[in-house]
């Protein structure tokens, strides 16, 4: 999932609109993100009760909480989708599309529009997919718009020269396969859930324990659109006093740009480190009810290891050829002069990153999820946006990059203390 913007950023600037394309796809990204979040959150909140109910035999039951999550996605992503088309120019507005990047995220964001109710169908159905212990077809749902976004992108910006337009259409083509393939499998017969009629109106009790579980996804990745909207706001701002000299009024939109080519390089580092705090998971939730402490603190020592490990790796290539590696995804000379030592600011905190994900992971396992919550938004919400305003007022635009690495560091550290008071207790 990772590659989407890395691909698009990647053909848009080496062979279309360039620095302007790089900032609108930075721009709308969030909002397809945050529009997609509903979806996530109902097949997460869902998928517990689901799974729950097949594990004791109770098949209605299963069958009747599918159906509440159907209609609830649909409800959820087509009003969304809607409320995206009606206002688009302030919703785009508010997540830092400033008149420059205004056109270039209107066409991006009206045909990603068309592929998202597809895509919070099939990120609801994953995890619904996954509760029936089907995890290669749940795979199959995120692997298959990576693929053809890749194959789309080359063919759409390279071979035709339809430059963001041609981005878009291969994002929101993937997003359409990917809904289309989890709805063939269960209309192939493949999955015990069926689309029973009888089955497909919302029964309240249901939507109670599927929001009460879900809400915590919710709200998770509300946070990242969240910071999204004051990070940007933030580049504008100070962006234009930056670069006033050599861009004028088209600084903000090169800050934007400068980050939207580092955001790339952040998920690609971020995955490694997710997937071992995923396989750490199972692990603790087990030995936890096992009553087997010594497991879990071996267990969380290893996941602290390996992520540390991975994380100083990918900082010392990222420091040593930070010139290099953004030079694979643009040849534009004032994005390669500011980017490099931007990339090497923000991932200085990599190796913290790895600590405060095993933490909240830690915490969820073993049945905690208010502290595993508070961990997670500790890192937005109470470090890096107020750092955000206080440092950038003293410094400016680089007080904006600075907050991001010293707000992973301090959550970080901050999930790493509780960690270890509640590890040492087992």
């Amino acid at each position: 999932m990772s590659f989407y913007q890395m691909v698009d950023v990647f053909f848009v600037s080496k062979y279309a609109e360039g620095e302007l394309a790089i900032a609108a796809i930075t721009v709308v990204l969030p909002i397809t993100f945050l529009i997609s979040s509903f979806g996530m959150a109902i097949g997460v909140g869902g998928a517990s009760v689901l799974a729950r109910a097949l594990g004791e035999g109770h098949t209605e039951k299963a069958q009747k909480t599918f159906g509440n999550q159907i209609i609830l996605t649909l409800g959820f992503i087509l009003f969304f989708v809607s409320m995206g088309y009606l206002f688009q120019d302030q919703l785009l507005r508010v997540f830092g599309a400033n008149p420059e990047i205004m056109p270039y995220a209107k066409r991006y964001f009206n045909v990603l529009l068309i592929g998202l109710p597809f895509l919070g169908w099939a990120m609801m159905t994953n995890n619904v997919i996954r509760a029936e212990g089907k995890p290669k077809v749940a795979m199959l749902t995120m692997v298959i718009p990576a693929v053809s976004n890749i194959i789309l992108d080359f063919v759409l910006i390279y071979h035709f020269n339809f430059g963001i337009y041609g981005a878009a259409i291969a994002t929101s083509s993937g997003y359409i396969l990917s809904g289309s393939f989890t709805l063939w499998f269960f209309l192939s017969g493949r999955s015990e859930l069926t689309f029973t009629p009888e089955f497909l109106k919302l029964d309240f009790s249901l939507v109670k324990e599927i929001t009460s579980i879900g809400s915590i996804t919710l709200v998770r990745q509300s946070m990242f659109s969240l910071l999204a909207v004051v990070l940007y706001s933030q580049l504008n701002k100070w962006g234009h006093v930056a670069f006033a000299d050599t861009m004028g009024s088209s600084g903000g939109s090169h800050a934007i740009a400068i980050y939207g080519l580092i955001r790339g390089f952040t998920l690609f580092v971020a995955f490694p480190i997710i997937g071992i705090m995923q396989g750490l998971m199972p692990i603790v939730s087990y030995n936890f009810g096992a009553q087997n402490g010594q497991r879990v603190k071996q267990s969380v020592w290893l996941a602290i290891q390996w992520t540390t490990g991975i994380s100083v790796l990918l900082f010392s290539i990222i420091a040593l050829f930070p010139h290099q590696l953004i030079a694979i995804f643009t040849h534009d000379p004032d994005l390669l002069e500011h980017t490099p030592r931007v990339l090497q600011l923000i991932f200085i905190s990599l190796p913290a990153m790895g600590i405060g994900f095993i933490g909240g992971a830690f915490f969820q396992a073993i049945g905690k999820p208010v502290p595993a919550l508070i961990l997670t938004l500790a890192r937005q919400g109470l470090f890096m946006i107020p750092l955000m305003y206080i440092i950038s007022h003293f410094i400016g635009l680089d007080g904006v990059w600075i907050s991001m690495p010293l707000g992973e560091i301090l959550a970080g550290t901050w999930a790493g203390i509780w960690l270890f008071l509640r590890v040492n207790r087992l």
